[in-house]
């Protein structure tokens, strides 16, 4: 259901990306990086923010987390994470599946750098069970995604 939006988005946009879906969940980074096979930092993994009184995605390593002191120098305000009813009404997707894709409406999202450590990354595909594999400049480029440094060191 959710994935729907995601799978069009897709082919619209990146005809060539085809969201893959497992049995098992993808729902946490640990999760997602077993099932795929890959590094925990591979998955890119979406959080949906509010800054001052913008909501904002941004999507980092699956090992990075938010440093507030660089979070609030680029933003101008400090993050607070969005309930999961926020989550899912702003993106349509629920926890476990946010994504920067098929969103339905104008969304501001930033990528963080450090999804540039790896050639290619994972993030979710619009449930808890789908993700899509592309590289961290594709991802940006794909969501129109403005690059920043957020995450701690």
């Amino acid at each position: 259901m959710f994935q729907e939006s995601v799978q069009a988005f897709f082919e619209v946009n990146a005809p060539d990306i085809k969201p893959v879906v497992l049995t098992d969940s993808t729902a946490t980074v640990a999760e997602a990086a077993k099932a795929l096979g890959v590094q925990d930092g591979q998955i890119a993994k979406t959080l949906a923010l509010k800054v001052g009184d913008e909501r904002i995605l941004v999507v980092m390593a699956g090992t990075g987390r938010l440093d507030n002191r660089k979070t609030k120098d680029t933003f101008g305000n400090r993050p607070r994470m969005l309930p999961a009813e926020e989550v899912q009404e702003l993106t349509s997707h629920p926890v476990g599946g946010v994504c920067p894709f098929g969103l339905p409406q104008p969304v501001r999202v930033f990528c963080d750098i450090s999804l540039r450590a790896f050639d290619v990354v994972w993030p979710a595909a619009g449930d808890r069970n789908s993700s899509v594999c592309l590289t961290p400049d594709r991802l940006a480029d794909l969501v129109g995604a403005e690059w920043v440094d957020v995450s701690q060191e």
